[in-house]
């Protein structure tokens, strides 16, 4: 979930470090099929009938298949820049470098030109990501013989330092939106963000830095409702105070993760994906829920329903930890339901989609 203050900066004082949540293999794939719709595709579909006994196996099952995928539309190609000595004058005249080659006897002209190239960022971010797993040992033969084909397209791409690519500053457009997903294989990898408990689990690295699985957390469980309940709305939305008197400078936006409504009932649920569910005073020797995600989830709830008829309920949907004591309860708060629920990433995805829908079942009535 992420709020913004007054300024419409990006609170994310609450992420963390995951790194003692498991995760299946074949979960991530479940995971990244629902966010990005591309992996739901026929040409991705073989995929989660595999079985993939690493992550970067699955990566590189996926990396293969998506570049196999653009190589048919085409690279994407963007206006860039191009430096060159040439005897001939094309584009612009730079004034320096020419002066140098004169001064040398050389006849040559020092010019700039816009060219219409394959060779931009994502084309290379795309290069090297495949080139790691090519290097690696747990990508199986029959992938790094799939990459090493596709990568004959790209000999006109240049590499890039993956460690130094700035992830959040990629520009989609409609031109390359095909790349969305790819990007985010990339970035797994290339960020090293699983790493492996030596039983076939994943967890996740100790430097996430940008909140980047939790929005995949978010963003799987929004996709999931939109595609197996068509008939209710399922969005993120922004929610208005509640204000009596119409004022509300300075008071900073709600928008919700995700919402479900259905028949006049309204689930408001706030996905997060943190080290530890639960928040310990040693003090007092207690263990109590996170004070700052109660009284968020509550503001929303209370804020949205106008009516003040408790038809609208919220929920804090944790990625279940390792943690000792997990919250699984309800709460009727000033006739309002507020729930604070966990969801075991690390068993089979049935039983996920299972408790994902009977969520939409006990509180919506679908």
């Amino acid at each position: 979930m992420r709020t913004s203050d007054a300024n419409g900066k990006i609170n994310c004082s609450e992420f963390s470090m995951i790194k003692d949540k498991s995760i299946q293999i074949k979960n991530i794939f479940y995971m990244l099929s629902y966010a990005f719709q591309a992996l739901r595709k026929s040409n991705f579909t073989q995929i989660a009938a595999e079985e993939f006994e690493n992550i970067h196996d699955l990566f590189a099952s996926i990396l293969a298949k998506g570049i196999a995928a653009q190589l048919k539309r085409g690279l994407y190609k963007e206006y860039s820049e191009v430096s060159e000595h040439s005897p001939v004058l094309r584009g612009k005249l730079e004034m320096n470098g020419t002066v140098e080659h004169k001064l040398n006897n050389r006849r040559l002209l020092s010019c700039t030109h816009d060219e219409f190239s394959e060779n931009n960022l994502l084309n290379k971010i795309l290069k090297s990501t495949a080139l790691v797993l090519l290097s690696h040992p747990n990508v199986k033969r029959q992938s790094k013989v799939e990459l090493k084909r596709l990568l004959l397209f790209f000999s006109s791409v240049d590499e890039v330092e993956l460690k130094k690519v700035s992830w959040r500053t990629l520009n989609f457009s409609k031109n390359n939106q095909n790349y969305k997903m790819l990007m985010n294989i990339c970035y797994f990898v290339a960020q090293g963000l699983l790493i492996s408990d030596g039983s076939g689990k994943f967890k996740m690295a100790d430097f996430l830095d940008d909140g980047q699985m939790n929005r995949l957390y978010e963003k799987f469980i929004l996709e999931f409702y939109r595609y197996h309940f068509k008939n209710i709305y399922a969005n993120p939305t922004q929610i208005a105070w509640d204000v009596d008197d119409g004022i509300i400078e300075f008071l900073p936006e709600m928008k919700t993760d995700i919402m479900l409504r259905y028949k006049g009932k309204t689930l408001i649920i706030d996905a997060k994906y943190y080290t530890r569910t639960m928040q310990y005073n040693p003090l007092y020797n207690s263990t109590t829920l996170h004070s700052n995600n109660m009284y968020q989830i509550y503001s929303y709830v209370k804020n949205y329903d106008t009516n003040h008829n408790g038809d609208v309920a919220g929920m804090l949907l944790y990625a279940r930890t390792d943690e000792e004591v997990q919250p699984d309860k309800d709460y009727m708060i000033s006739g309002n339901k507020i729930c604070v629920k966990t969801l075991d990433l690390n068993q089979e995805f049935k039983f996920i989609a299972k408790q994902l829908k009977d969520i939409a079942h006990d509180y919506l009535g679908v």
